[in-house]
């Protein structure tokens, strides 16, 4: 009982570090990364495409990102899309590519990305916190109803203490590995 509680709290964290994973991913740094670009949804057909589905996204230089539609008609969509995102990007295309340069980040930019890396992590700290809630919850039920005993409540707790911890300490970690990747010039 306590134990699958346990696996679906650690399921469930490690959900959580992924999603932040996926979000700090698109945050722009100074370097071109296709990643940066390849969530971004793009209107295709009336329907909400993510653009690494219609180009293939590449990063000859450091700072320079290729866009090469597999439809060249969606070029111009791309480049909507694109331009509409919150990148701070401007996209030149030549007909068959849509080129990305990479600005260097001014300080104030910097600064920005910053709260914004901070406000994501806050948001994977709460997630966790709150797998550790409702894990916690379920766990008090379990004892209420008489199938675990108050040592294996007490048990449960403390391991699930250790795992939260364990993730917040992850979350941390990357974000400071992020803050560094975002202050480097």
């Amino acid at each position: 009982m306590v134990k699958d509680a346990m696996h679906e709290a650690e399921d469930r964290m490690k959900g959580a570090v992924r999603a932040l994973e996926e979000h700090l991913a698109t945050v722009r740094t100074g370097r071109a990364s296709p990643t940066l670009v390849e969530k971004l949804m793009v209107m295709y057909y009336d329907a909400p495409t993510p653009l690494m589905q219609l180009a293939t996204i590449s990063a000859p230089e450091p700072r320079l990102l290729t866009i090469k539609p597999f439809d060249a008609a969606t070029i111009k969509t791309i480049e909507k899309a694109i331009q509409a995102s919150d990148l701070g990007l401007n996209p030149s295309n030549d007909g068959k590519l849509i080129r990305l340069a990479i600005p260097p980040l001014t300080e104030e930019r910097r600064k920005e990305l910053i709260k914004v890396v901070h406000h994501r992590l806050e948001d994977a700290r709460v997630a966790v916190r709150n797998v550790r809630r409702d894990v916690h919850n379920d766990l008090r039920d379990f004892e209420k109803e008489k199938l675990i005993s108050e040592d294996e409540l007490k048990h449960g707790e403390s391991g699930l203490q250790k795992l939260t911890d364990k993730y917040v300490e992850q979350i941390e970690a990357m974000g400071k590995k992020k803050e560094e990747e975002i202050k480097q010039i």
